[in-house]
């Protein structure tokens, strides 16, 4: 059993807690939270008995063997570094760090300390992405790559009315394409590898961050084109495109309507029935490596993840996006 604790008390903390539990092989062993009231409050809900308020306290506590991160973007890399140099293994919340120099320092304690770290970036688990791996061959030479990515955020109405939520808040390596978009650019790494080059736009809010954008990332053969918004809805689903037909994927952060169409017309449905929480599958991930020993996930590998890192950092980089005061900017000008 993998005694874990969480860093974060958000929803897309009790969505793991879901999803582990349906993994069965957790146990929810502490919480951390900067509020003492908070702490309480969550942990009395998932009848956890240790609380913490000083996170060094937690990542020596003899209590957990794992954590769990869902703090904002800005902290992911020192918080999970604080973990790993106390040999506890780290599945970490996309975007898993602010920049490719961040990463390289996660990676560098993880190896150091010879425990398991993990971006937690659920689509890459999913059963969908094998399949769509696995009949990619019947299209053909592929062309084109469009991954959509388009949802209005409720938090962008109290934007509009003056305050600044964490999204949108360039102070913790926030904004659209880190949100959101990273959806999308995982999968195409995952499929085609790392694009020669990157060109990137987007409407920056009055906070420094991205609203919406999107991306032209050019490959020897094909090119892929990356659509992300949190001020915008988009009904359109994702695309491959293949030289003898096409695959529509419905939602590319979690497909399950997946169908090709021939250049004859035939269609052939590929879709998929996830029975399980979408947030299941890199649960169960996690708890394997952890139980095999394993220091690395053969699919959200380091270099899936510094791959995508490098993207998203020279894509924001070349939409003008405001970056945290402490941000490294020498990744980018190598």
């Amino acid at each position: 059993m993998i005694r874990y604790g969480i860093v974060g008390t958000s929803w897309i903390t009790e969505a793991f807690i879901e999803a582990a539990n349906q993994v069965g092989d957790y146990k929810l062993n502490a919480v951390y939270s900067r509020s003492e009231n908070k702490a309480i409050e969550f942990a009395k809900k998932y009848n956890v008995g240790n609380i913490f308020i000083n996170m060094e306290e937690m990542a020596k506590s003899n209590e957990i063997d794992a954590v769990y991160i869902a703090s904002p973007n800005s902290f992911h890399a020192e918080h999970s570094k604080l973990f790993l140099r106390n040999k506890k293994h780290v599945i970490c919340e996309k975007a898993i760090a602010s920049n490719v120099e961040e990463l390289k320092s996660m990676v560098a304690a993880a190896r150091e300390n010879g425990v398991l770290l993990m971006e937690a970036l659920r689509t890459n688990f999913l059963p969908s992405i094998s399949i769509i791996k696995d009949n990619l061959h019947k299209l053909g030479t592929i062309r084109r790559y469009i991954g959509n990515y388009c949802q209005y955020s409720s938090r962008y109405d109290a934007f509009k009315a003056g305050e600044l939520p964490n999204i949108f808040n360039p102070e913790f390596s926030a904004g659209s394409l880190m949100d959101i978009g990273v959806y999308c650019i995982h999968p195409l790494v995952l499929l085609f590898g790392l694009p020669k080059d990157v060109v990137a736009n987007g409407y920056i809010l009055s906070s420094g961050v991205d609203g919406l954008g999107s991306l032209l990332l050019k490959y020897d053969d094909m090119e892929a084109i990356i659509i992300h918004s949190k001020i915008t809805n988009s009904h359109l689903g994702s695309e491959i495109q293949g030289e003898k037909g096409i695959m529509i994927i419905d939602k590319i952060d979690h497909p399950q309507k997946i169908k090709i169409i021939y250049n004859d017309g035939q269609t052939e449905d590929l879709s998929v029935e996830l029975n399980k929480h979408n947030m299941y599958y890199e649960a169960k991930e996690f708890a394997k490596l952890i139980n095999e020993g394993k220091t690395e996930s053969d699919i959200n590998s380091f270099e899936q993840s510094l791959h995508v890192m490098s993207i998203m950092e020279k894509a924001r980089k070349k939409m003008g996006v405001k970056f945290p005061a402490d941000y490294t900017m020498e990744a980018l000008l190598e």
